[in-house]
């Protein structure tokens, strides 16, 4: 093992071969349930009660006061790395064992703030439409209360994975 893999798997990064050799859906999925590790940005954001479904996720999280910018709320960053996430999983969840997906841009509307006081809120991603080489998808977020608190689209760049081994960096 080189030392690259080697640090991929200490920061829980699943390695591209395990990805390739897995549907979209079956790869989400065992993120969600553990037989994965969790990519290390959900540390940042700290979904729970994730499901997937073919081109549909649902992440539930709780801003805190760790999320805060300097003017004293949860930072648009906490909701883009939500919304984003949950969109490129939507997309991944479509794709077959071989294919991958990079996000090629989004687009983010903020509608309500976020503070520590808001309590749980959900993110759903779901799929416009997913071609051989592009990917739209939509998500958005809302309170405990089905308030709208921001939404987003994406346009992802679908590809295939590449095979075999690396050389060492």
């Amino acid at each position: 093992m080189d030392a690259r893999t080697e640090n991929q798997i200490d920061y829980g990064v699943t390695p591209v071969e395990t990805m390739a050799s897995m549907a979209g859906l079956d790869f989400v999925r065992a993120i969600f349930d553990g037989r994965l590790p969790q990519p290390p940005i959900m540390q940042t954001i700290e979904p729970f009660d994730c499901t997937a479904e073919p081109g549909l996720i649902v992440m539930h999280s709780l801003p805190a006061l760790r999320h805060y910018n300097p003017i004293g709320s949860v930072h648009g960053g906490y909701a883009a790395t939500l919304l984003d996430s949950a969109m490129g999983l939507a997309v991944q969840s479509m794709l077959q064992p071989g294919q991958g997906y990079t996000t090629l841009e989004f687009k983010i509307s903020f509608v309500r703030g976020m503070s520590a006081d808001t309590g749980m809120i959900r993110t759903e991603g779901r799929i416009f439409n997913v071609g051989r080489r592009a990917a739209t998808a939509e998500a958005k977020i809302t309170d405990s209360n089905g308030r709208l608190l921001s939404h987003a689209t994406t346009t992802c760049l679908v590809f295939d994975l590449p095979t075999g081994t690396r050389p060492a960096v």
